[in-house]
This record gives structure tokens, C-alpha cells and sequence, in this order.
């Protein structure tokens, strides 16, 4: 049962990517998001350089630079993935784009006078004629 399991859960893996990569064939969210992750990067290995300078023995802690580096490629995938994906799925000339949904704060006042924040994720965006 365990086998099965395990290979229905690969087959859908496997039919949800092979279908968002032609999705993403007319888009450039994809390009996007590698030109911010190599931005973060070279940024964050230029802060872990400088955190690296400031230490007592510089050449000791050479790991600072990939620290920054590596931390710089997560901060700037997120930073692209936020920034280029507006919606999870977008109709756009007839056809139908999936991405990943930008997550929103919203201020909501209750009747009551009490302020909260809530996350708001679109879900479906498109113009229909």
C-alpha cells in the first residue's frame, strides 16, 4: 500500500511540473526569478565580504562570503517569486497562466472598532469579454 502511496504521489508530481513548465514557456516570471536569486547573491556575498573584513582574522572566516552568498539566492528567489506572480491562475488572451500567489497584508476593522490583519491570496484573475 505503501508502494502504491509513494508512486501515485511521483505520477502527480510529475504531471503538475511537466505542466507548469510549458505554462511558464510564454512568460518571464521564471527568468525574473533567476535574475534576482543571482542579484541576491552577488549582493549577499558582498555583505558577507564586508562582515568577514570586520572580523580579528579575516582569512579565517572566508565562509562568511557563501553564508551571504547563499542567504542573498533565498532572499532574492523569494523577493522574485513575490514580486513577479500576481495571482495562482490568470486568463490573459484566452489562455490560462498559473503562478504562484502573491500573499497581501490587509487591514480589516471589525464592526466592533477592533483592527486586525488578514492574508490576502488571489486565487483567479482575468478579464472575460
Amino acid at each position: 500500500m505503501k508502494q502504491f502511496r509513494k508512486i501515485i504521489a511521483v505520477m502527480t508530481l510529475v504531471s503538475l511540473l511537466s505542466s507548469a513548465s510549458s505554462v511558464f514557456a510564454a512568460d518571464d516570471t521564471i527568468k525574473e526569478v533567476f535574475t534576482d536569486a543571482f542579484y541576491g547573491a552577488a549582493i549577499g556575498g558582498l555583505v558577507g565580504g564586508a562582515f568577514m573584513v570586520f572580523t580579528k582574522h579575516p582569512f579565517d572566516n572566508t565562509i562568511y562570503i557563501a553564508y551571504g552568498a547563499a542567504s542573498g539566492v533565498l532572499v532574492g528567489t523569494a523577493y522574485g517569486l513575490a514580486v513577479s506572480a500576481r495571482a495562482f491562475a490568470e486568463v490573459e488572451n484566452g489562455r490560462v497562466k498559473m503562478a504562484f500567489p502573491t500573499i497581501t497584508p490587509e487591514l480589516v476593522v471589525s464592526p466592533a472598532g477592533n483592527t486586525t490583519v488578514a492574508w490576502k491570496a488571489d486565487l483567479i484573475r482575468g478579464t472575460f469579454n
